[in-house]
């Protein structure tokens, strides 16, 4: 069945037009659970409550409020935040053209396809076949429900996807969070990092590998609840072992990559030195113990 379009827009390409459809790319499919009274099994419902006047106040009553100071509110009518709202327009005006390696992901908000709406298929096709040629991503402002919204399409699979992003001044300043300290990693342990990423690395990105577990067993027990039977437990029990040293877990993480297929002269130099000091120290120990044998006789 295809996607039913959630709207409409016109891609202003210079002096082109492109109309649009726009369809929902993604959705969440968390399982979600609704309240209910254990007693009887009844749904609950929320109630707004006043504290101040004690009473339930009903939702099409209320005004908003915006806090500018400690519990000290400007109110704004529903009317009044309307006609601050820009000019509802379908235009998609692109600014700029831009790599997109120099997008940081972070400024992602959400994704939509974009198809082309009728009569525009081949400016659509046009457009899309030159950001490919060109390497390059569009930046535009559309207005969308009122607000005015940051937006970056980009060619893919075929056709084009709209992602709608984060202005800069809401993406938050990494510098306010500590990193580590890079002084404290040796270089051996970056050698063995190293390794265990070319181990776990791969050619593509494969979504369809990954499932969500967790959703998986709750749906079951669900079903079990339907079906008369007593839930037990799904999740698995995992196994952890507690590493402290950050060079053994880089040690065991390579060696159960690695461990069936390794031969005895496959030692790394990291694990040929303390062997190589243990064989020297149990030679230079072995005289001391036979001439300490012989004065005990």
């Amino acid at each position: 069945m295809p996607p039913h379009s959630i709207g409409s827009g016109t891609i202003s390409f210079g002096l082109v037009s492109i109309p649009v459809k726009m369809f929902t790319a993604a959705s969440s499919e968390s399982v979600s659970f609704n309240q209910l009274h254990p007693k009887c099994g009844g749904r609950i419902k929320q109630q707004l409550l006043c504290p101040t006047c004690n009473e339930v106040v009903e939702r099409s009553s209320l005004v908003k409020g915006y806090e500018f100071a400690k519990d000290q509110y400007v109110q704004f009518t529903e009317e009044e935040l309307k006609a601050l709202e820009g000019e509802t327009s379908r235009m998609i005006d692109i600014a700029e053209f831009v790599p997109l390696a120099q997008v940081d992901p972070i400024y992602f908000e959400k994704t939509y396809y974009l198809g082309p709406d009728k009569g525009g298929e081949k400016a659509y096709r046009l457009l899309t076949d030159a950001m490919v040629k060109a390497k390059r991503v569009a930046l535009a402002q559309f207005c969308m429900r009122g607000k005015e919204s940051l937006v970056l399409i980009r060619p893919s699979q075929d056709g084009l996807m709209l992602h709608t992003m984060y202005f800069a001044d809401e993406v938050r300043d990494f510098k306010e969070v500590d990193k580590g300290d890079a002084s404290k990693i040796k270089p051996g342990e970056l050698e063995l990092a190293d390794r265990l990423i070319g181990e776990l690395s791969g050619e593509k990105f494969s979504p369809e590998k990954y499932a969500d577990e967790y959703r998986t067993r709750v749906l079951a027990a669900v079903e079990q609840k339907v079906e008369g039977r007593e839930v037990t437990s799904l999740a698995p029990q995992a196994q952890r072992t507690q590493v402290i040293d950050l060079m053994d877990a880089l040690k065991q993480s390579l060696g159960k990559r690695t461990g069936a297929g390794r031969t005895a002269g496959a030692e790394t130099e990291l694990e040929k030195k303390p062997a190589a000091k243990a064989r020297r120290e149990k030679a230079e120990a072995a005289p001391r113990e036979k001439k300490a044998q012989g004065g005990k006789r």
